[in-house]
């Protein structure tokens, strides 16, 4: 009896360590899986924004590149498909990317270096955004503003914390906070993309307020 019982203990046991194997090897797959999107995802920003020519597309003048030709180069290095650029663009936490109605072309939102026009709606902006930046650029910013460098145009948030997030990624963050409304009355032009980041051609110093990450901000 003690033998049978020991047996089906012994059989419970297997079957615990079969099934938690089968889950590690889950997880495993998963979290492989989820870091090559990540990858290309940063492949395809490379694509959309700065160099569609490394996998041998060209983009027209609205940013749009062809999907099936989208796929088609990037297969050349990587396993990619149609599925997996849908879950890129679903999941995209900053919303970087848009298909058009029909899912044959898509393009970048915002971010470009090379000259196209994403049809960004003209915005009147808030009394204030804000732009995050590293301390390292400090003394570069409160001599010429902000400008785009490579990029078209400098990018701004509606809110601090944004900001500050964005700053962090160039070392300790420094917060700005543009007078976007006076910005507005002076001649400025404000766009806004879709996933609500907020861009002009630049931001002159006299219209930058440095200020402290912790300080409290009316919205």
């Amino acid at each position: 009896m003690r033998a049978l019982c020991g047996g089906e203990h012994g059989g419970e046991e297997r079957a615990g360590r079969t099934g938690t194997a089968v889950d590690e090897r889950g997880d495993f797959m998963k979290e492989n899986y989820n870091r090559d999107l990540n990858s290309t995802s940063k492949f395809i920003s490379l694509i959309l924004r700065h160099k569609p020519e490394v996998i041998g597309i060209t983009l027209d003048e609205h940013g749009w590149a062809d999907v099936e030709e989208l796929i088609a180069g990037i297969q050349k290095t990587r396993m990619f498909d149609m599925e997996m650029l849908e879950e890129i663009v679903r999941t995209d936490s900053k919303m970087r990317y848009s298909f058009n109605e029909d899912k044959t072309l898509i393009r970048a939102n915002q971010g470009h270096s090379i000259p196209v026009d994403v049809e960004l709606p003209v915005v009147m902006p808030p009394e204030y955004l804000y732009h995050g930046t590293g301390q390292k650029y400090v003394e570069s910013i409160e001599k010429i503003g902000l400008i785009p460098k490579s990029r078209l145009y400098v990018h701004l948030s509606s809110d601090m914390d944004t900001a500050v997030k964005v700053g962090g990624r160039h070392g300790k963050p420094v917060v700005y906070r543009v007078a976007s409304g006076r910005m507005q009355e002076d001649g400025f032009v404000f766009y806004r993309s879709v996933n609500g980041v907020w861009l002009v051609k630049e931001v002159p110093a006299v219209y930058l307020e440095k200020i402290n990450k912790e300080e409290k901000v009316s919205e």
